[in-house]
């Protein structure tokens, strides 16, 4: 198992110093650059200034040495400084890193415990009732968009109904724990909501399909009830496509909960990577993507170490 580890996180490495090359020179490629942006805001400057800026900030040098500075200095812990906030990236990258997690944790959490119920449910007796609106529902959850999702809740909720605020994000100290909660209920429901459909899909195929095997037929012969047969004979051989589904998607949503963090204004790393591509923040976009890239390997990795224990047949080499 350690050298599996250990492999898999050279791999990672690997991955992350080929991503890195890749989004940086996407990056540099861009029409325009942040001289080009304070030239904007400022056109009285002149020729030589903004040579002189050009040379700061080492844009005068070919993009292929500027990546080479910049990974020099990252390897060191050093991920540069984030012009639209005028901070160190890593100052910039760790709030919003934190409100992604607290949001991620918890929709991704009730998304799990919502799809495993709803799927084994659902398949336990395939074609009945049950099944019919769990299969409704997954459907649901899968085909509507979720900007359209959130527009919904803060139709009903905030402007309806008055339960839950619009957008923002409540600090504790300021407003209490109740009221950081409420802020979190409407995007924390879109997420989970949104993933729960896909989910319960996979929990309902796999469940049916191991269910039907020879060793759930012999549990029963032997005369295990069914809650055994259904939760340790059925349901732990049916998690191991589920969790290579669940785990892929947990490292996305750290990237891709944009629209969500956008409707609701939550300030995370989503939201944060978009305005900083916008704002040819390079040093801050840069350091957020290759963080969801890493996100998503780890996720990988530990879906890998979850084969080994859902299965022992299945051996890390």
């Amino acid at each position: 198992m350690g050298r599996f580890i250990l492999k898999r996180i050279l791999q990672a490495a690997v991955v992350l110093l080929v991503m890195s090359f890749v989004v940086y020179n996407l990056i540099g490629l861009m029409p325009g650059d942040p001289i080009d942006i304070m030239i904007a805001s400022n056109p009285g400057a002149t020729p030589e200034v903004v040579a002189a800026l050009r040379k700061i900030y080492g844009l005068d040098q070919p993009l292929l040495y500027r990546y080479g500075h910049w990974l020099w200095a990252a390897l060191r812990g050093d991920f540069g400084y984030s012009r639209v906030h005028s901070e160190p990236v890593l100052e910039v990258l760790a709030p919003a890193l934190g409100h992604t997690c607290v949001l991620i944790f918890f929709s991704f959490t009730f998304a799990v415990v919502m799809s495993f119920t709803l799927g084994i449910l659902a398949a336990l007796k395939p074609g009945g009732w049950v099944d019919a609106l769990v299969s409704l529902f997954a459907f649901a959850g899968i085909s509507v968009p979720v900007f359209w999702l959130a527009l919904m809740m803060i139709l009903v909720f905030a402007v309806e109904l008055h339960w839950f605020p619009a957008s923002g994000i409540s600090n504790i100290g300021d407003g209490g724990f109740i009221d950081h909660l409420r802020h979190l209920v409407m995007p924390v429901t879109t997420l989970t909501l949104f993933q729960t459909g896909g989910f319960t899909r996979f929990t309902r195929a796999s469940m049916i399909e191991t269910l039907r095997m020879d060793h759930v037929r012999t549990a029963r012969a032997k005369g295990a009830g069914e809650r055994r047969v259904v939760l340790v004979h059925a349901f732990r051989n049916a998690l191991i496509p589920v969790v290579t589904v669940m785990a892929l998607n947990f490292g996305a949503l750290f990237g891709g909960a944009l629209l969500t963090e956008t409707m609701f204004a939550h300030p995370g790393m989503g939201k944060m990577i978009y305005d900083s591509i916008l704002g040819n923040d390079y040093d801050l976009a840069l350091t957020g993507l290759l963080f969801a890239t890493l996100i998503t390997l780890l996720s990988n990795l530990g879906a890998d170490i979850a084969y080994g224990w859902l299965d022992p047949r299945i051996t890390m080499r």
